[in-house]
């Protein structure tokens, strides 16, 4: 018999977040490790649990997570977006909730790409009048 799960995508800069969620007792895997092996600063671990907080499902759900490029902040962004978007397959009641507090909104901030005749993305070599 196959288990009841919910599924989410999120994205944010170049990280990118396959998020399963599950009826459970709260468990966070994330790559095959739990979450406080995978994140060192508690900041990040809020940011992934923050969605569920907000809606009142904290501990009822397992999240299982699969994410890659980036870094840890772009990651737990993505993962952020991924539960959310997962939490509006479980009830559409949350959107208002999720909505209000942002979680829905996907991150359009890109690092900028370098252009030619430039150091970097914007930066010009220095100027020198001899």
């Amino acid at each position: 018999m196959a288990s009841l799960q919910y599924y989410g995508t999120g994205r944010r800069k170049n990280s990118v977040a396959r998020v399963f969620l599950s009826p459970g007792n709260g468990k966070v895997t994330i790559n095959k490790r739990d979450i406080d092996d995978y994140f060192n600063y508690e900041t990040l671990k809020t940011v992934v649990k923050e969605p569920l907080a907000e809606t009142g499902t904290e501990g009822q759900y397992d999240l299982k997570i699969t994410t890659h490029g980036g870094g840890y902040t772009g990651q737990a962004g993505a993962i952020q977006l991924g539960v959310a978007r997962a939490l509006l397959e479980v009830d559409p009641e949350y959107r208002k909730v999720l909505k209000d507090n942002g979680y829905l909104t996907r991150d359009s901030r890109m690092k900028e790409r370098k252009k030619y005749g430039l150091k970097s993305a914007r930066r010009a070599p220095q100027f020198s009048k001899r």
